[in-house]
């Protein structure tokens, strides 16, 4: 009998814990926000205009990746409305940099990683609050191994690369850093 009640006891203390910890949790989660930053509710819409490729290498479809991904994000992930121009927030820009080059380079001279690096230049206007607006440039890049054919990974290098650049876009509108 005396096994059986310590048992019970014992099987109730790790519900206890499990209780405990999602109290704790929930205490946290209502005095701090997990999501990247905050809309003001009087912003309603948002606009991307096309991102030309300005650099001096230009991969066909990276323009349209681009602005694609963009947008793709302010609708996946806030409740604005896409407009054709002149949204709450405007995005416009270009592509100023993509480049591919060695960056480890080994003891026979030779490179043992690449890097892809992509570099946008972003325009973004408030229409309600004019101190947030900013104009500055986002850069990323992506290693891969030398021994790799450039061009069958350069479509996941470059989606890889975008998720990350819009990442930085979105987060900056948002948290205002």
């Amino acid at each position: 009998m005396e096994k059986l009640f310590y048992i019970s006891i014992k099987s109730h203390i790790g519900l206890y814990k499990l209780i405990f910890g999602l109290s704790i949790v929930m205490l946290i989660n209502g005095c701090y926000s997990f999501k990247a930053g905050q809309i003001p509710k009087e912003v309603k819409t948002y606009s991307v205009q096309f991102f030309p490729n300005r650099a001096s290498i230009v991969n066909p479809v990276l323009s349209q990746t681009f602005t694609e991904k963009l947008k793709l994000k302010w609708n996946n992930e806030s409740s604005l409305s896409l407009k054709s121009a002149e949204g709450d927030y405007a995005f416009e820009g270009y592509i100023s940099n993509y480049t591919n080059g060695p960056v480890a380079i080994q003891s026979n001279q030779t490179a043992a990683q690449n890097r892809l690096t992509i570099t946008v230049n972003v325009k973004f206007i408030n229409a309600k609050d004019e101190k947030a607006n900013f104009e500055t440039s986002f850069s990323r890049f992506a290693d891969y191994s030398s021994s790799l054919n450039f061009a069958t990974q350069e479509q996941k290098l470059v989606d890889n690369i975008v998720g990350q650049l819009v990442d930085d876009i979105f987060n900056k509108c948002t948290s205002n850093w």
